[in-house]
């Protein structure tokens, strides 16, 4: 152990309770050693320290920072590089704000396109999750600032997150959900790491053995910290005997008094509490020790500056018909939509940031050679009819060139705690483009939004750009691709289906009772349409250019592959070259083709240049259920270069030698995995991809400290069912104004015990139990249990705390 010496001094008292948060936000301190708290932030996409009482959803303000684009929008760069500059913005930003863990990035596959927390995660690939989040934590570890990707692991959907079992065979969670964070941890090295609030195959994430302690620590070799997600901790002496390190935000010393007495009692041995001590000493020592280079302030306007690059970088091109884009100097535009006078550029929740400065484009078009027709609201985004609004929308639209159309997802549709129910955009939005083209047919539709939607209506708009959710400095960088000073180089990180129907986990999302069943497998997003021949509006990796670029050239050796591209238009332009791999007529079902390599490239205008992009250890394996370990199988591999993984341009082959005869399926038993229909899949068949039996997940009989708050619909208490009917209510009217009140959302989805683990103390597992039998109708035995509970609980902090402001020495 690194830190004995100050081991050797901790009482067990202390060491217990220094594994849990004091507060919202910071770590708990020993003065009496000098050991110090940390502060964490959330973070993925700026800064949000709140100045006054902390709170896990962001409803107190917080302090100014950069709002840069979310995640789903930079994945759409496909430039790491990119990405490290914000993370090395990030740490700076964080460094000003006296905030050591920054809470993110976000890197959760893309599982399905409802997920409400999608606009905080990359993809639906996870090698382009995995280069895209290194890139990050490298820069924002650059400043000594630690970087905390979450969240470990499977974690695709809001809607009861934190009493949800992820169902999902090892051979598919090795391969998508977990192979993002193994590039993190191996190539960013991750020093913290969140787990996430739900089970895994029916283990508590955070008190998961397989993920973190066989796989994290011993097959990846982090040595950092584990932190839980908030309010996440299930029981924490499981969690410290898996390697969970630190359970926030404020379980009080309950937890702490269970640690103690497992020690006690053996069923948590001295060295698995010791080792998870010094994991944690040894980080809060060395973000003491960074923290001595002190920074009082962020240069904002060369954030902002920074923010308006990756914004430009990000947005992508998905239609123009015509050339309509770039505008002409000169040409007299109407700016119709609410998002044009109120920007939507962040998504919902604890990741809400208080930016230092907004763009909008009402106020930033004047400074572009277009001339402004006006600028009108159009539609309410709560989704209301308002016929003035129209009207006025259509007289401006008649009498201009091109209308600038800004419209897209609203505040409800996507925010942590709750996932969409749909694809659609608002009606009233529709409903005003297909009047728009009735006066007007130069359409250019200006996207936002941070997850795929159903567009339908494209054949309304003759160009249309995606911003995705574009961060504080969005307006200026939309506009510079609209006027031509930018060419825009954003590429989809995700498909864009037709219909919600057609996406792959369509009959298993979200989960309809406890278990969450990935029937899909290995087939999420392009791998599935791909695979299956399922058309789409648009492919993974698509994207235009105001230029064109040429593929010849390819060569490809046992190393990796070259080709050489060429900018045959007359602008200059970056192009991301895509490489992906597939085995024809494998033995082992797989999907057509796999992201494996990518390049982005800047080229001058007629300027050609050789790209390499090179394999790894991720190329060409699998993982075998059979052997337990990532294998090759021998074939011979096609390589495919090309813009989009729908528009291949390049095709060569390579021969592989294999690792293993001993291949792990039947296809007999297994048909549809092996044709990638994987839309409905029959309980056998599933169960053979598992190994076991399906485990029952059915909500049913009495309700336990694991059961969500909104599982008192089934509550056998009176009182239990006036709450749960109380807060839908709340839940209910919020929907309807447009807003979601988040804090209602969170607790509506939380399990009972997170009312022992996010309270600071004030309440116990023990009461936990008593307010759980009240729900099942004991009312009774569990008042009883809970007003006792109550003063016991009190009494025992006392001494605890007694015992902690006292300490001596470690007890032999």
């Amino acid at each position: 152990m690194k830190h004995q010496d100050i081991i050797q001094k901790m009482t067990i008292e202390e060491k217990a309770a220094f594994l849990s948060g004091k507060g919202e936000w910071d770590s708990r301190d020993i003065s009496r050693l000098g050991i110090p708290s940390v502060f964490c932030s959330d973070g993925p996409h700026g800064i949000r320290k709140q100045a006054g009482a902390g709170d896990h959803l962001g409803l107190n303000e917080s302090l100014p920072a950069t709002c840069f684009p979310t995640a789903a929008a930079i994945a759409n760069s496909w430039n790491p590089e990119l990405g490290k500059e914000i993370g090395e913005a990030l740490g700076r930003e964080a460094l000003a704000l006296n905030v050591q863990v920054l809470l993110g990035p976000g890197l959760n596959i893309k599982r399905s396109p409802l997920c409400g927390r999608n606009f905080e995660y990359f993809s639906e690939d996870p090698f382009l999750t995995g280069k895209m989040a290194a890139a990050y934590i490298q820069g924002i570890q650059s400043q000594g600032i630690y970087a905390c990707p979450k969240h470990f692991a499977v974690n695709s959907q809001e809607l009861r997150r934190m009493a949800m079992n992820a169902v999902v065979d090892e051979r598919t969670l090795r391969e998508i959900y977990l192979t993002g964070f193994e590039i993190a941890v191996k190539e960013g090295r991750a020093k913290a790491i969140m787990s996430s609030y739900n089970q895994v195959n029916g283990i508590y994430a955070n008190e998961n053995q397989h993920l973190l302690q066989e796989i994290l620590r011993k097959e990846w070799g982090f040595d950092g910290i584990v932190v839980t997600d908030w309010g996440g901790s299930n029981d924490h002496v499981k969690g410290v005997k898996a390697g969970s390190n630190l359970e926030m935000p404020a379980p009080g010393l309950d937890s702490a008094r269970q640690i103690a007495a497992a020690v006690e009692e053996g069923s948590l041995t001295r060295e698995e509490l010791d080792t998870c001590v010094d994991q944690l000493l040894d980080a809060v020592l060395e973000l003491r020790e960074n923290s001595k280079i002190k920074r009082e302030s962020f240069e904002q306007k060369e954030h902002h500056c920074l923010a308006r690059k990756a914004a430009a970088e990000s947005a992508v091109l998905l239609k123009n018909r015509d050339h309509i884009l770039p505008l002409k100097p000169g040409c007299k535009v109407a700016v119709i939509g609410d998002f044009a006078k109120e920007p939507r550029y962040q998504g919902a929740g604890s990741s809400v940031v208080n930016p230092t400065f907004v763009e909008t484009i009402e106020k930033v078009i004047p400074g572009y050679d277009l001339r402004v027709a006006g600028v009108v609201g159009g539609y309410r985004r709560s989704g209301e009819a308002d016929e003035a609004l129209k009207k006025e929308a259509l007289d401006l639209a008649a009498g201009a060139d091109v209308v600038l159309y800004c419209f897209g997802l609203d505040e409800l549709s996507e925010s942590e705690g709750l996932d969409r129910t749909h694809m659609r955009i608002p009606q009233n939005q529709i409903e005003l483009l297909q009047a728009l083209l009735q006066v007007n047919e130069n359409i250019v539709g200006i996207l936002s939004a941070g997850a795929a939607i159903e567009m339908p209506w494209q054949t309304c708009c003759k160009a249309i750009l995606h911003g995705y959710l574009s961060g504080q400095a969005g307006a200026g960088a939309l506009l510079d691709i609209l006027a031509g000073k930018v060419n825009p180089s954003g590429r989809l990180a995700e498909s864009y289906p037709l219909r919600y129907e057609d996406t792959p986990a369509f009959r298993h999302f979200p989960s309809t009772e406890r278990n969450s069943e990935y029937r899909e497998s290995i087939y999420v997003g392009y791998r599935y349409y791909d695979t299956s021949m399922v058309r789409v509006q648009y492919p993974f990796g698509y994207g235009l250019s105001y230029t064109e670029f040429l593929y010849s050239d390819l060569k490809v050796n046992t190393d990796g592959i070259t080709a050489k591209i060429t900018n045959a238009g007359d602008r200059d332009g970056a192009e991301v070259v895509q490489m992906y791999v597939g085995l024809p007529n494998a033995i082992v079902f797989r999907p057509a083709k796999e992201l494996k390599g990518f390049a982005k490239i800047f080229l001058k205008a007629g300027e050609s240049k050789e790209v390499r992009i090179p394999f790894d250890d991720k190329t060409f394996r699998y993982w075998n259920v059979k052997t337990n370990r990532w294998e090759v199988e021998m074939g011979t591999y096609k390589i495919m270069v090309g813009a989009s993984v729908s528009d291949i341009r390049l095709e060569g082959e390579i021969e592989v030698e294999g690792t293993t005869t001993a291949y792990p399926y039947n296809p007999q038993e297994m048909p549809y995995y092996y044709t990638g229909i994987v839309q409905q899949i029959s309980d056998k068949e599933f169960e053979t991809l598992l190994g076991e039996s399906i485990p029952d997940g059915r909500w049913g009989g009495e309700l336990t400290a694991n059961d969500a708050i909104c599982q008192m619909y089934y509550a056998k208490s009176r009182i239990a069912r006036f709450i749960y009917n109380r807060l839908t209510s709340i839940k209910k009217k919020s929907e309807e104004k447009g807003k979601p009140n988040l804090n209602i959302l969170f607790i509506y989805n939380m399990p009972f015990r997170a009312l022992a683990k996010m309270t600071a103390g004030a309440v116990s597992m023990d009461m936990v139990e008593g307010i759980v039998e009240v729900v099942n109708g004991h009312f009774v035995k569990g008042m009883g249990k809970v007003i006792g509970g109550f003063f016991q609980n009190r009494k025992a902090n006392k001494v605890y705390e007694k015992k902690l402001s006292g300490g001596k020495g470690a007890e032999e």
